[in-house]
C-alpha cells in the first residue's frame, strides 16, 4: 500500500499510562500502515517531565507554535500521592495548564455524536461545544497555607509606585489563601476566539459566569465580551441568523439540560473544565469528545478531553485485558492531520483524515464497541481495545 507523504511535521507529545499505551497502538495499527508521519516528538510522560524539570513541556509549546499543529496524548496531573508514586522532584503544575497559557488559546469541546449512541439528556439532539478560556483564574493561582492568626491583604503595587491595598480576610487562627488573576488581553482573545468559532458553525454562543457575587472579576469578563460583541460581530450574527447572550451559570445550566444542543458554551477557566466533562458524560462518554487548542495567532493542538485512565492502566500492568475506548484519541491524531493538511493544501491527508473518522463512526454503528459504550448500546459487541481498532483499521482499508 502506498503512504500518503506529509510535507510539514506536527509536534508529538506523548503521555502517561493507559492513553500512552493507546497512543502507540493507534500509530502502529491506524496510522503508520496509511500515512509516512512526520512528527516532532516530545516526551510528556510525568517521569520525562520529572527528569527535565518540565522544560520538555515548554519546549513542546513551544514546536506547537513554530509548527502551527500539535497533538497531545492525555497527561497526569501529579498530586501528593503521585508525587510519592513516581519519586517526582516536585509537585508538578497541569502540562496542559502551561500550554495553554503559553498559547494563549481557548479550548474547545464538542461530542462525537453516533446514530444508535443515545444521550443521557435525551433532547440533546444536536452537540453542545464548550469553549474554555484556557489562561488564568485557579489554574495560575498562587496559594498560601496561614500559620496562625493575622491579616491578610490584597496587595497591587504600579510600575509608578502607587499602591492598591484591600483586606481580605482578619484570620483568627491557621487558614488558607489563594490569588488568582487574568489579563484584560487574554479575555479579549478567548472573546473573540468565541465569537469567531461560534459564527463559523453559525451557532449561538452563550457566555456565563456569576457576576453577582464576583461583581469585579466575573463582571469584567461580562462587559468585555458584550463590548466586543456590540463593536465588532453584532452585524455579522445578525446576518447569519445566530445570537449573543449572557446569562448567570446556575441558569445556564438548568437552560441547557432543557435545551436541545447546538450552541457553543463560552466559560471561564475552571468553569470550562468542570462543565465539559459533564456534557461529554451526558452524551455518551468522556471518551468521545474532542478538544482543540486554538491560540489567538492561529495554532492548533488538539487531544482528547479524558485523562490518562490511571484504572485500566494498573489492570493492563497485570497483564489484564482491557477495553479501554480510543475514539477521542484517534480524532486527536484526525483533527491534527486534518489541520496539516489544510495548512499545507494537501488534499491526500485531509482525504485521510476524513476516511478515518468514518471509519471509526461505521464501526461503532456496526455494532463493535468498546465496554463503555456496550452500556448505551444494547446487543452491541463488546471487544477490547486491540480489536476495536483492528476493526477500524479494516474499514479504512476498504475506504
Amino acid at each position: 500500500m502506498n503512504r500518503i507523504p506529509m510535507r510539514n511535521p506536527i509536534a508529538e507529545l506523548d503521555g502517561d499510562e493507559m492513553t500512552r499505551v493507546l497512543w502507540k497502538m493507534i500509530k502502529d495499527t491506524l496510522l503508520l500502515p496509511f500515512v509516512e508521519l512526520n512528527t516532532e516528538y516530545y516526551d510528556l510522560g510525568l517521569k520525562n517531565r520529572d527528569e527535565t524539570g518540565d522544560q520538555v513541556t515548554r519546549d513542546a509549546a513551544n514546536a506547537i507554535a513554530r509548527l502551527r499543529v500539535g497533538v497531545k496524548c492525555a497527561t497526569i496531573t501529579p498530586n501528593a500521592q503521585r508525587v510519592e508514586e513516581y519519586g517526582l522532584r516536585e509537585m508538578w503544575k497541569s502540562p496542559n495548564g502551561t500550554l495553554r497559557a503559553m498559547l494563549d488559546g481557548t479550548v474547545f469541546r464538542a461530542p462525537i455524536l453516533v446514530r444508535g449512541l443515545k444521550p443521557y439528556i435525551p433532547t440533546w439532539t444536536r452537540p453542545i461545544t464548550i469553549a474554555r478560556h484556557a489562561y488564568g483564574d485557579i489554574y495560575k493561582a498562587v496559594e498560601m497555607e496561614i500559620p496562625s492568626a493575622g491579616k491578610a491583604e490584597l496587595v497591587f503595587t504600579g510600575a509608578d509606585g502607587r499602591r492598591i491595598c484591600k483586606t481580605i480576610h482578619e484570620f483568627q487562627g491557621p487558614g488558607l489563601l489563594m490569588g488568582m488573576h487574568n489579563t484584560r488581553a487574554s479575555i479579549e482573545s478567548f472573546a473573540r476566539a468565541c465569537f469567531t468559532y461560534a459564527l463559523s458553525l453559525r451557532q449561538d454562543l452563550w457566555f456565563s459566569a456569576k457576576d453577582t457575587i464576583s461583581k469585579t472579576y466575573d463582571q469584567s469578563f461580562k462587559w468585555i465580551f458584550q463590548e466586543i460583541y456590540d463593536n465588532e460581530y453584532k452585524d455579522a450574527y445578525g446576518k447569519a441568523g445566530i445570537s449573543y447572550f449572557y446569562t448567570l451559570i446556575d441558569d445556564a445550566v438548568a437552560r441547557a439540560v432543557r435545551s436541545e444542543g447546538g450552541f457553543v458554551w463560552a466559560l471561564k477557566n475552571y468553569d470550562g473544565d468542570v462543565m465539559s466533562d459533564m456534557v461529554s458524560t451526558a452524551y455518551g462518554s468522556l471518551a468521545m469528545m474532542t478538544s482543540v487548542l486554538v491560540s489567538p495567532d492561529g495554532c492548533f493542538e488538539y487531544e482528547a478531553a479524558h485523562g490518562t485512565v490511571t484504572r485500566h492502566y494498573y489492570r493492563y500492568l497485570k497483564g489484564e485485558e482491557t477495553s479501554t475506548n480510543p475514539v477521542a484519541t484517534i480524532f486527536a491524531w484526525s483533527g491534527a492531520l486534518r489541520k496539516r493538511g489544510e495548512l499545507d493544501g494537501d488534499q491526500e491527508l485531509i482525504g485521510f483524515s476524513n476516511r478515518l473518522e468514518r471509519a471509526v463512526i461505521e464501526t461503532i454503528e456496526g455494532g463493535t464497541v468498546t465496554k463503555d459504550l456496550a452500556l448505551l448500546m444494547p446487543g452491541a459487541n463488546a471487544v477490547n481495545s486491540g480489536e476495536f481498532l483492528d476493526a477500524v483499521a479494516r474499514r479504512l482499508k476498504e475506504n
